[in-house]
Order: C-alpha cells, then structure tokens, then sequence
C-alpha cells in the first residue's frame, strides 16, 4: 500500500485547469444574485482569459456552487412553418430608466427578434413588430399574445373568444395580414416557446452583461443593449443546438421562411385617433 502513496499524493494534488478561474466564477455568480449566470456564458468568458479545459469540469464546478434546479415540466405544442408567432415583453427595470424587451419568436424554427426599449406602448409594440418582420424575413399567420392592454382590453366581451382589441393595434394586424391569437387567461405558459426564450434571454444575454457593467460601475441602456443582443442573437441563441428541435434555429428559419407571408409596407395609421373599438374573433 505504501508504493501507492505517492501517486495518490501526487494526484491530490495535481491543481485542475480550472483552479485559477475558480475565484472569478465565484465573484461573477455572485454579482449576478439571485439570478444564475449560465455555464455555457461563463464558459465563454473564461475562455477569453486563457482557459483550455471543457465544459465538463465547469459544470461540475458550478454543481458544487448552486443546487440543480428541478426539471419543469412543461408540455410541447409544436406548428407548421410560418404558422405561428409568440410575443411578449419582458421587464428588466422600472423606475427612471426603464427597460424592456420585446421578444418575439416564431414556433417552427424557435427563431427570436430582440428589441430593447424604454416603454411598452402601442406605437413602440407596432414599430417593434414590423422590425421583427424583417428581421425574420416575413409574417406568420397567427401571432399569440397574453393579456397585454395594448392588444386586447377587454376579453369575451360579446361571448366566448369575441374580444375587444386596442383599435390600433387591430388595424396594424388586417394590414399586416396576421390574426390576433390569445393565450388562456391565467395560462401564459400557453405561449411556452417565447416564454421559455424569455428566460433564456435573461440568463444567458442580461444577466452576464448587467453584471459585468455593475461590477464596473455602469447601468445597462436601451443603446448598449440592443447593439449587444443582435450580436448575441447572430452568433449564440441562432447557432446553438435546441433543446425540443435538436437543431439550430438559424437552420430551421431558412425552412420556415419559405411559408411566411411578404412584409407588408409599414403601417400608417393613427393609433391616437379617437374611433369605434372594434371586436374580432
């Protein structure tokens, strides 16, 4: 037993690539509380600063850091190309400088548009959706919202699924050539796909970079965000694997394109004119 001795030691005591990142992990992670940075983000970074080793020896690390989370069991509604769009806002901030996220992601392809403002109103929504349009190159037929007042304000109004829409917004939708679809009330998790995005964007995008401006004394702001989530966009959430299609988004979206309707030139209604409220199935 003793021959094996000192190769336990040497073994012991042999420090990990990691070793020497183990101290910044700690300090990112703690800047991002109580949010969670990802490994995959963190992987990134550290690899930046030098780090040779995998993902694996990260994870494990990271285990030791914070519990794993219990599996959220949701059910997967899947759509024919070009079929169906999910938005949502996502708030960061209130207060004097607000910021917000208008996500929208189309359900084949899982394909998202980001845009980052600093209010939610039904201009800023309608503005948000015809750049989402291009970006994604077209229109889906259905686009499915929750509860937001800027689409709907009162729900059932002339019975079941004949709702009051904001006047506005109803018009931007004929024009655009897309029907207005809502999620159950109290069942936003029925627009899953944008909502999950939702949290993708806050752990793997927001986080990482409020933080690391915080660390440096800086606030995050509608400019800094958005030049930095289309580089995300383009080169992270697009490329990566899917965890429901186990293929790249950007991949699925040259299929999905091929089923979307033509942009439509940009609407000019007049969102404040006072009018009759329309109601619409």
């Amino acid at each position: 037993s003793e021959g094996r001795n000192p190769q336990y030691e040497r073994r012991k005591k042999r420090a990990s690539k990691l070793s020497s990142y183990e101290a910044y992990l700690r300090e990112r992670q703690a800047a991002a509380h109580p949010h969670w940075i990802p490994a995959t983000v963190l992987h990134r970074e550290i690899a930046a600063l030098g780090y040779p080793g995998g993902m694996s020896q990260l994870r494990r690390f990271l285990r030791g850091v914070k519990p794993a989370l219990p599996d959220d069991p949701v059910m997967r509604f899947e759509t024919a190309p070009g079929e169906q769009m999910q938005v949502d806002w996502v708030e960061f901030r209130r207060g004097n400088h607000p910021l917000y996220a208008f996500c929208a992601t189309l359900g084949y392809s899982r394909a998202s548009y980001v845009e980052f403002v600093s209010d939610m109103k039904v201009g800023t929504l309608i503005d948000c959706h015809q750049r989402a349009f291009g970006a994604l190159g077209g229109v889906s037929r259905r686009i499915l919202y929750d509860n937001m007042k800027t689409v709907v304000l009162e729900r059932d109004v002339d019975g079941p699924g004949k709702h009051r829409y904001h006047a506005g917004f109803l018009d931007y939708a004929k024009h655009c050539g897309f029907v207005i679809k809502l999620c159950r009330p109290y069942r936003a998790r029925t627009k899953g796909k944008v909502e999950r995005f939702n949290g993708y964007l806050r752990r793997s995008f927001y986080v990482p970079l409020a933080t690391k401006l915080k660390q440096a004394g800086l606030q995050l702001d509608v400019v800094t965000a958005n030049a930095e989530v289309q580089h995300w966009l383009r080169e992270v959430a697009h490329e990566r694997i899917h965890g429901t299609t186990k293929m790249k988004p950007v991949e699925r979206l040259q299929e999905e394109q091929l089923h979307l309707q033509a942009i439509p030139a940009t609407w000019r209604g007049d969102i404040a004119a006072a009018r009759p409220r329309e109601t619409a199935p």
